[in-house]
Order: structure tokens, then sequence, then C-alpha cells
């Protein structure tokens, strides 16, 4: 260190000295710093594609994709039964629920009370062994953080100490806080057994519940989103878009699902079905009929009837939305996707891509252009998407805790796709008209035109370029959310013939195998080192057939198994996540969640298969990742500060008391 480092950084010192005033202070900080490097790599969990399925997502949550149940059996090993070991494992998840049925049932509670503690803490203890004692206490219930420091640093095997153990728990028993006690321990261990949340897009389709996911990802301690696809449909909708708003709810009436819609949301869909049975009572509505979902609320005849009614009314006018856009920007290149302004009524026919086609109905009683009823109702329905104050809530949570990307210990983490082109090269693409953009640029330039799309400072132009621009990465061809040829819903309600609903994959997805490609694309988004990786979800793995998740010698981990209910027949399973410890990455394959209530009353957890996909040489540490990264640089911000207290280039100051 010479003293020109110091004074280049003169400013940036000083500033540091105002949190660091003294030699002592600048020292301890930096002992601290260089002991935390040498704690264990904290777990990372990673879930993509949960498409609204509130309970399953809660409950690997809570189960934190099997790591608890290990951490469990790794605790007690042979000492627990294995229904012991599923009771403290359903415990843990569902404390509050699994407590009342426990003190229906048990004889001798006092004595339960008296167990489970002791091995809640010792669960507790294991589960802390990778922070520090400040990042634990900062974890703690206020009411409860002294007793459990006290037991988590006090231990029975020590003879001097087991009395003084003992009686924290027998006082806890006789006070008659155990169960808040119990329930205080349970939050903290499955607060603590992941470290970091990063979901690889799609909380929102098909699933009942996409609010409620959000709700309790705005309570979580750490999460991180890369946008998927439906994702920003939503945030479209939110902002106003109305092809979006359009596609948004003729997806939930198409699964009969209007629960985050109208319950979760507050979306008024009064205006829709009375036009709907304005219009189309008459109207067969084939091919419109509503798909029920297992799980999902029966519905009778005349419900289903008015279902189909507005599923059809929505997508007509969703066909002449999408049509008003791809002709208002020619640079996207989509004006052949407007397929409704060919149809002829009368024949039966429609055009696409300059071929006529059959149509196996063609009934429109609207007609096929917008008409001014139809413009009235899309206020209306805008209207209430904009001033749905929970939905501009949870979009605003998308918006400050995600982007289109992320680079996190030595992993690309994205939704879908990077466009390529046919040689695997990156592709440019023309994002705004007359700007081109590939690879990382691209992605982080779509990022902050979504950010401008909600942002009252934005230039006006921008701004509603930027809604307008949500529908385009729905089902763009070169949006790195869609990635293929066409998105073929109007030929998948009208047309017969099943070639014209094909819709090729981009090459991302057909390269996506090669050691090579994968490479370049790390390389391009600056990942280095052996140890890289890039995760992402938005298509099925087809296990059943046969498919794997893991691509391109072990460098691309594919975790969408298909959590939603339509794909578990699809997928033949229901879903993956990704654990990332200090021992390396684990992929979890589970099978379907029956319910909550199974998993309380019957201690059903998600049946999984854990697959080791790469374990390190060595166990990880802190100093492995890029919070080590980060606190070697401090460290080294620190020992400057110091020698410039050292050779006076800054003075001490007395730290008042």
């Amino acid at each position: 260190m010479t003293n020109n480092d110091i004074e280049k950084d003169m400013r940036y010192l000083q500033l540091l000295s105002n949190s660091f005033p003294t030699v002592a202070a600048a020292a301890t900080e930096i002992i601290n710093l260089s002991a935390i490097l040498h704690l264990p790599k904290s777990t990372e969990h990673f879930l993509a594609d949960i498409h609204g399925e509130h309970q399953a997502f809660q409950h690997v949550l809570k189960n934190a994709s099997g790591n608890i149940k290990r951490k469990v059996n790794e605790i007690f090993g042979n000492t627990l039964r294995e229904s012991d070991t599923k009771e403290i494992c359903t415990l843990i998840y569902y404390p509050e629920q699994k407590l009342e049925i426990i003190k229906s049932k048990e004889e001798n509670l006092d004595d339960w009370y008296h167990i489970t503690l002791h091995q809640l803490v010792a669960i507790l203890r294991d589960v802390c062994s990778k922070y520090t004692r400040s990042k634990v206490q900062k974890s703690l219930p206020e009411e409860f953080s002294y007793i459990i420091q006290e037991l988590l640093h006090e231990r029975t095997e020590d003879n001097n100490k087991a009395a003084y153990v003992n009686g924290i728990i027998n006082s806890i028993i006789a006070t008659q806080r155990a169960d808040n006690f119990i329930i205080a321990i349970c939050n903290v261990i499955q607060r603590l057994s992941i470290d970091q949340l990063h979901i690889l897009g799609d909380i929102f389709d098909r699933g009942p519940g996409a609010h409620i996911i959000m709700d309790t990802l705005k309570n979580y301690h750490s999460w991180d989103i890369q946008w998927g696809n439906h994702d920003i449909l939503w945030m479209g909708a939110s902002a106003g878009n109305e092809a979006c708003i359009c596609h948004v709810i003729r997806i939930c009436l198409r699964y009969a699902n209007l629960t985050t819609l109208e319950e979760g949301y507050g979306i008024n869909l009064v205006p829709l079905a009375t036009f709907a049975m304005e219009h189309y009572q008459d109207d067969p509505c084939t091919g419109f009929e509503p798909i029920l979902l297992d799980g999902t609320a029966t519905l009778d005849e005349k419900q289903k009837r008015l279902t189909a009614m507005m599923h059809k009314a929505i997508s007509v006018i969703q066909f002449k939305e999408e049509a008003r856009l791809f002709h208002k920007y020619p640079t996207w290149h989509m004006e052949n996707r407007d397929i409704i302004s060919t149809v002829d009524t009368e024949r039966n026919v429609c055009m696409i891509d300059g071929k006529e086609y059959v149509m196996q109905h063609a009934t429109f009683p609207t007609g096929i252009t917008l008409t001014e009823e139809e413009s009235i109702l899309m206020s209306r329905l805008r209207h209430s998407f904009l001033v749905s104050e929970k939905l501009q809530k949870h979009i605003r949570e998308m918006l400050s805790h995600g982007c289109m990307y992320a680079i996190c210990n030595g992993n690309l983490l994205f939704h879908a796709s990077i466009p390529l082109n046919d040689d695997g090269s990156l592709k440019d693409v023309e994002m705004i008209p007359g700007k081109w953009f590939k690879g990382k640029d691209l992605m982080h330039n779509i990022g902050m035109l979504v950010r401008s799309a909600f942002q009252q400072d934005s230039d006006p132009e921008l701004r509603r370029y930027a809604r307008d621009y949500f529908l385009y990465l729905w089902c763009g061809k070169d949006s790195p959310l869609f990635d293929k040829s066409k998105m073929s819903t109007f030929e998948r309600y009208f047309i017969a013939d099943k070639e014209t609903h094909k819709e090729e994959k981009g090459n991302y997805f057909k390269l996506r195998e090669r050691e090579d490609i994968i490479d370049s694309i790390m390389d391009a988004f600056g990942l280095k080192g052996k140890n890289r990786h890039i995760i992402n979800g938005h298509v099925p793995v087809h296990v059943a057939k046969g498919e794997k998740p893991i691509k391109a010698n072990g460098k691309l981990m594919v975790i969408d198994g298909g959590f939603s209910v339509p794909y578990h027949k699809e997928t033949g399973i229901a879903g993956y996540t990704l654990v990332y410890h200090s021992r390396g990455f684990q992929l979890v394959q589970h099978e379907p969640f029956t319910s909550t209530e199974d998993a309380v009353v019957r201690g059903t957890d998600i049946k999984s298969t854990t697959q080791i996909i790469e374990m390190a040489n060595r166990r990880m540490l802190v100093a492995d990742t890029d919070k080590g990264s980060e606190l070697r640089q401090q460290i080294a911000d620190l020992n400057k500060l110091l020698y410039a207290y050292r050779h006076g280039y800054i003075k001490e100051r007395e730290i008042k008391k």
C-alpha cells in the first residue's frame, strides 16, 4: 500500500471513518469479516414455474425441498423411528396446526413438551451453524430471543450446564409458554434453513393462488425473481395493456379459475358477463368450454355456459386488440399474426401466411373489427386492473425484487431463453425501433424498458411504447420470454388442421444441449471459473418420456418439472426444485402435493427424489461466494483506513457513549 493509494481514496476513506472512527473499531470489523469468510456457504433455493399453485409452493418453502428432513435424519440418525421423524418434521412445517392435534391426543403433554423442545433446540442449533451469532440473533423473535440464545449456546452434555438448560425448559412449560415457544423455534428453523430464495419466473397463470404466493413472498426474508412470460403478461395487464388484459382473463376463464382475478385482486368481470350474455347468447361457443382441473370447483351447466360465452367474448376482443398493436409496430414483424381480419364468415375460411384454411366454426357475433361497445368494455376492464390496489402493490414487489436475469455465485439465472442465430451466436433484436441489442445488453435493456412503463416521470412516448411492448414480450418471436415462431392461440380455437397449431421453438431450445453454446452464453454474460451454470425453467421437462433436466454436460439445469396441475400428466412429475448448499447442488424431483390438510393431519410430505448433481471436493465457504468477494473488498478498504489512521491522514475520533 502506498501513500498515493491513500490520497486517491481519501474522500471515500473519510466517509468510511464515520462508521469506524477509531483504529480499534476498524480492526474489530476486519477480524469479524475475516471470520465470516470461513463460515460454510449458506443454502440457496431455486424454484420455477409455480403457476399459482400456492399450497405446493408454501409446502416446499416450509420443508425447504426436503432440506429440513435431511437435517433431522443427520442429527438423530437411527435414534428416531420413521413415524417420529415425520411428526417432528410436520411440527416444524405447520407448528400451529400440528400443536392443536397433538394436544388433543397426547396423554402426558408435559413430557412431550420436554422431549420436543430438546429436539427442536438441537435442530435449530444445527441450522444456525452456518451463520454468525449476529445474523441468528436478528432472526429471532424479540419475546424469546434471549431464551433461545441461551439454549443454543449451552448444552446438556456439559454437566455444569445441564441443570441450567433443563431449568429453562421446565420454566417454559410451567409458565404455559411452550406452545408459543415451539411455534417461534419452528419458524426460525424454516427461516434459517434457506438463506436465499430464487424464483425463475412464472408465479402467475392457471393455479388459484398467485396472489397468495405474492403475499407469502412479501413477508419472506430474502428472495429475488427473474420475470417469466406469465409474470410479464400480468405486469402488462396491470400497466393497462388491453391485449394483455384480454390474455389474462382468457386464460383464467379457459381453466375456470377466477379466484386470483376476482377474490385476489377484485377485478370486476360483471361488465364482461353482461356483454357476453347480450352478444353470445345464441352462439354455441364451441371450443370455448372451460377446462376443469383436478381440485378446482365444479361448475353447473349454467356456469359452464356463461364461462364459455365470456371466454369466447374476451378471446375475440383479444384477437382484435392484438391486431391493432401488430400493425402499429411493423418492427415487430407480426402483422401476419392478424388472422381475424382475414376471416370470411360466409365461406368459413381464413388466411394464415398466404394460405387459406377451413375453420371449424366462424361465428363472430360482434364482427371481425373492434366495435365501440367492445372498446367501452375494455376501458372498464382496464380501469379495474389499474385501480386494483393489491395487484399494483404485488407488481411493485416484482419490480423491486426482480429483473430479466441475475448472476449469483457463478450461476446465470433467467426464465426462458437467450435469442440465438442459427449458428448459436447471440442474435441482434430490434427492441426499440432503430435500437438493436443482444445477449446481456438485450436482457438489461428489456428490464429497463419494463420499469419505464410504471414510472410516472418517464418520457410519455417511451412509457406508451413500454406498455405496448408487454405484448411482444408475451408472444413475440424474438422475445427472450417466448422464443417461438408464433403463439397459435387463434389456430387452436378455430382450425382443425393441427399443422397450424405447431409453434417452432427458437434456436436456444434447439441448441441448449450443446456445451459449447452454453459456454458461449456464459462467456457473454461475464461468468468466470469452472463451476458455472445456467439455471432456467419455462419449458416443462418431460420426465415420463425420458427427458433429463440436466443438459450440456451439467452446465445447464432446467428446473421446470410442472408445478401446475395441467402439466402433471404431460411431465409425469409435479415440479423440480434445486438446492445449492455448501456441499454442492441437489435437484429435487417432486410428486404431486395432496393438500395442506393431509400434510398436517396425516403427516404426508411431498414425495421427493433427490439427485446429487454436482458435489464439491471440499465444503464451500462464504469465501467462495459473491458475498465473499464483497467481504474481501471491504476488508481491503478497512486496511486502507487503518493505514490512514496510523500515518496521520485521518485522525481518530472519540466514540461518544
